[in-house]
């Protein structure tokens, strides 16, 4: 019974070392499709690479949250045809901001 339950804790060590080292990957290629988006920001065929990489990135942290538990996430598809990163207001921007004292967006 012992033995199984460690060839049984292996498997789950090695399914969870596999869905981490995939999540790397796709991660770091969603950082390389952003930054070439950022320069390339009409590049439709790159805008829907990025979201099918944002798509398989959620089905493996998925799988690895139901083996293992919650993984804090950044990560958000991009909903338009081309890249809108660069068009949104920055949070140093006013713009991007709320006024404290008025408590509305600006």
């Amino acid at each position: 019974m012992e033995t199984q339950n460690h060839h049984h804790g292996n498997q789950h060590w090695h399914e969870r070392d596999a869905l981490l080292r995939r999540l790397t990957e796709l991660d770091f290629m969603l950082v390389d499709l952003a930054m070439f988006l950022n320069t390339h920001p009409g590049e439709a065929a790159a805008v829907e690479e990025y979201n099918k990489v944002v798509c398989e990135a959620d089905k493996v942290r998925s799988g690895y949250e139901k083996l293992v538990g919650p993984l804090c996430s950044f990560r958000s598809k991009n909903n338009a045809p081309t890249w809108i990163w660069p068009d949104e207001p920055w949070p140093w921007s006013r713009e991007g901001n709320f006024s404290i004292t008025e408590g509305e967006a600006r």
